[in-house]
Order: structure tokens, then C-alpha cells, then sequence
């Protein structure tokens, strides 16, 4: 068996980012990226659980986790509950 050579997250990206219908989806999912990015930042800063933020949110802890892993469409009223237990503003840019 030869030696394969790993593949690092910043060569893989730059390699997909070079396929025009790739660079389409990924865009469209830019927003649930930057909000499922910025909960884990601050749920692992303040060492707290998935299910301990989905009490202090009053949801379950597969609501979290389809938040985190961009699996979801959260609404508004749903995203404030989340800043407020986590005591952050979310901040979504769109270029």
C-alpha cells in the first residue's frame, strides 16, 4: 500500500472553492455557518453543555445541535433565546 499524503481543511477548501457550482451552495450557507460557529465560540468559552444551553433555552439539546452543525433554519425569536442564555449579540455579515 502506498503512502497517502493527508489532505489539511485549508487545501481541501481551496481546491472545492475552485468549483463554481460548490462555491454556490457554500454561500448560501454562509449565515447558518456564522451563527452555528459563533454558539459553539461561546457555549465552549463558557463550558457549558449542549444540554445545559438547551435548558437555559427551553428547547432540547437536538435543537442545539442542528443549530450547531448548520442543520437548521432557526427562527428570530429562537436565535434572541439562544444569545440571551449565552449573554451574546449574534453578528451576521453579508457581503
Amino acid at each position: 500500500m502506498k503512502n497517502k499524503k493527508w489532505t489539511t481543511h485549508e487545501e481541501l477548501k481551496a481546491r472545492l472553492m475552485k468549483d463554481e457550482e460548490f462555491v454556490k451552495e457554500f454561500n448560501k450557507l454562509e449565515a447558518e455557518f456564522q451563527i452555528a460557529r459563533q454558539m459553539i465560540d461561546a457555549r465552549i468559552k463558557q463550558n457549558i453543555t449542549q444540554e445545559e444551553l438547551a435548558k437555559k433555552v427551553k428547547t432540547g439539546q437536538a435543537v442545539i445541535s442542528r443549530l450547531e452543525g448548520a442543520n437548521a433554519k432557526p427562527s428570530i425569536s429562537l436565535l434572541e433565546r439562544v444569545a440571551r442564555a449565552l449573554n451574546i449579540k449574534f453578528n451576521i455579515t453579508i457581503q
